[in-house]
C-alpha cells in the first residue's frame, strides 16, 4: 500500500469543512484514499444503477439511509443530491460529514458552486507522483520505463502491462464518460483528435491547424478539448505575462495529466521505442510539468504555473509562482549539462533573459534534467528528477 502524499492535507481539511470533495481522473485512487483515511465512514457508490435510481427518485430518503458520516462515490451521477446535502450540513454543523468523489471536473465544480459554496474543501487527486513511487525506480536509466508506464495506480497495484491497461482505460472510461458529458457522433474522429493532441505535447495549442488535419471545425474541437479537460485527460499550461489581462489572449501549451497515456496514444508499445522517439524531449517535459502540478495539489495549493514566451521567441518552459516571486524552470531531457561556452550560452540565455524581464521578482533560475547529479553554476541550480521538488 502506497500512502498518498495528499493524505496529510485531507486529514487537515476534514476537521474544518462539513463537506470534502475529491476530484481527479478515473482510477487515480480517490475511493481508495477516502476509504483508507476514513475507514469508519459509510460508503455508497452512485455507479450502481439501482442505488443511483433511488438517490435521484428520493434524495431525502436516500440521505436518511446514510445519516452518519459517509463517502458518496461519483457524485456527478446524481448532482441533485448536493442541494439536500447543503440543508443537512447547515442544520447539523458537523465538519467532515460528507466525502464526495467524482471524475468529471467541470460538471462537479459547477454543481458545487451553486449548492455547496463555502461549505466544501475541494481536493484534486491525480495519479501517483514520482515521489510516491520513486523507490521502484532506483536504477540508472529508468526514465524511459517511467515515461512509458505512466502513473495510474492500478498499473502498479496489479502489475499490469501499461499498453493493455491504457487501451482498456481509453475504451471503457474515457469514451463512456465523454458520451455521458456530450453527444459525440464520431468516436473515431474524436480518438484521432486525442492522438493529434498527444503529438503536440509542449507546443502552443492551435486548433485551427488541428482542424485542417482532421477535417472537423474549430468550434467542435473546442468542445472536444473541454471534454478532455473535464475528464482530466489534457492539461493546458497558460502563458505568463506581467500584465494579467494579456494572459487571456495568448495560446496555452497542451500537456497530458498522465504521460503514460500520452505514450499509448502515440503508439509507443514499450520503453525501448522511447530511446529514439522524436517526442521524447516533450514527453520528459510533460512529466516534469505535471509533477510540479501534483506537488501543488497534494499540498492543497491551486495551480499557479505558467510558461513564458515573448515576441523575440525567448521562452521558459515553466514559471513557478509564489506570491509575487517567480522561479524560472528550464526542462532538458539530456542526461548531461555541458558547461562549455558555446553550449552554456545557449542553454542559459533564456533564464538570463527572463530574470532581466522579471527584474527583482525572479527568485531562482533552475534547470531540471535527466541526469544523476545536482550542482550549482553561479546562480543557476541544476536538478535531477529525484531532487527538483526541493526548489518548489
Amino acid at each position: 500500500m502506497i500512502e498518498r502524499e495528499i493524505t496529510k492535507y485531507l486529514k487537515k481539511v476534514i476537521k474544518k469543512y462539513p463537506v470534502i470533495t475529491i476530484t481527479g481522473p478515473r482510477q487515480s485512487g480517490k475511493t481508495c484514499l477516502a476509504k483508507n483515511v476514513l475507514p469508519n465512514y459509510q460508503y455508497v457508490n452512485l455507479e450502481d444503477l439501482e442505488i443511483r435510481s433511488i438517490a435521484k427518485r428520493d434524495p431525502k430518503g436516500f440521505l436518511k439511509e446514510y445519516s452518519g458520516k459517509v463517502i458518496i462515490d461519483e457524485i456527478q451521477r446524481a448532482p441533485e443530491l448536493t442541494s439536500y446535502i447543503q440543508v443537512i450540513v447547515d442544520e447539523k454543523k458537523h465538519n467532515g460529514q460528507f466525502i464526495l468523489t467524482g471524475s468529471q471536473n467541470f460538471q462537479i465544480l459547477d454543481t458545487l458552486s451553486q449548492s455547496l459554496a463555502g461549505r466544501t474543501a475541494n481536493i484534486t487527486l491525480l495519479p501517483f507522483s514520482f515521489e510516491e513511487i520513486k523507490t521502484k525506480y532506483k536504477k540508472r536509466n529508468f526514465l524511459d520505463k517511467l515515461i512509458y508506464t505512466g502513473f495510474y495506480p492500478r498499473i502498479y497495484d496489479k502489475k499490469l502491462n501499461p499498453t493493455e491497461m491504457l487501451s482498456n482505460y481509453v475504451s471503457s472510461y474515457v469514451e463512456r464518460d465523454l458520451k455521458q458529458l456530450s453527444t459525440i457522433k464520431n468516436l473515431d474522429l474524436f480518438q484521432r483528435f486525442m492522438i493529434l493532441c498527444s503529438a503536440r505535447i509542449g507546443q502552443l495549442l492551435n486548433l485551427n491547424n488541428i482542424s485542417n488535419d482532421i477535417g472537423v471545425s474549430s468550434n467542435t474541437l473546442r468542445e472536444w478539448l473541454s471534454l478532455l479537460r473535464a475528464s482530466y485527460i489534457t492539461f493546458l499550461l497558460q502563458p505568463f505575462h506581467p500584465n494579467i489581462n494579456k494572459r487571456l489572449i495568448k495560446s496555452p501549451k497542451i500537456y497530458f495529466y498522465d504521460v503514460g497515456l500520452a505514450c499509448y496514444l502515440l503508439g509507443i508499445n514499450n520503453e525501448k521505442q522511447l530511446k529514439a522517439h522524436p517526442l521524447k524531449g516533450q514527453l520528459f517535459e510533460n512529466l516534469i510539468v505535471i509533477e510540479v502540478l501534483k506537488y501543488r495539489y497534494n499540498n492543497g495549493l491551486n495551480n499557479n504555473l505558467w510558461f513564458y514566451r515573448d515576441s523575440n521567441s525567448n521562452e521558459i518552459d515553466l514559471i513557478y509562482q509564489i506570491a509575487d516571486k517567480f522561479t524560472a524552470i528550464e526542462i532538458k531531457s539530456t542526461s548531461t549539462i555541458r558547461l562549455d561556452k558555446e553550449y552554456g550560452n545557449e542553454i542559459f540565455k533564456n533564464l538570463d533573459n527572463i530574470k532581466s524581464t522579471m527584474k527583482n521578482k525572479a527568485k531562482d533560475k533552475v534547470i531540471v534534467y535527466a541526469g544523476d547529479k545536482d550542482y550549482n553554476i553561479q546562480d543557476y541550480k541544476i536538478k535531477n528528477i529525484y531532487s527538483f521538488r526541493n526548489i518548489l
